[in-house]
């Protein structure tokens, strides 16, 4: 894996749903709504997605990608 930030949040959302990282059902469902809907998240949408990312070793998302 590398340390690159991930470009959007699809490509993320993907590789914490295609991992082997526990994830609560809320966890998924809002992974699930990110892989298919492309609107800009917000910031605690961001938020969350990089607590995610970081507490599954993943690097976090590029900057500036919420509203």
């Amino acid at each position: 894996m590398t340390d690159r930030p991930f470009p959007d949040h699809r490509q993320a959302a993907l590789a914490l749903l295609n991992g082997n990282h526990r994830l609560s059902r809320r966890a998924g469902q809002f992974l699930g709504q990110l892989v298919v809907d492309p609107t800009p998240m917000s910031t605690a949408q961001l938020d969350w997605m990089n607590a995610l990312l970081n507490g599954a070793g993943f690097p976090p998302l590029a900057k500036d990608r919420a509203i």
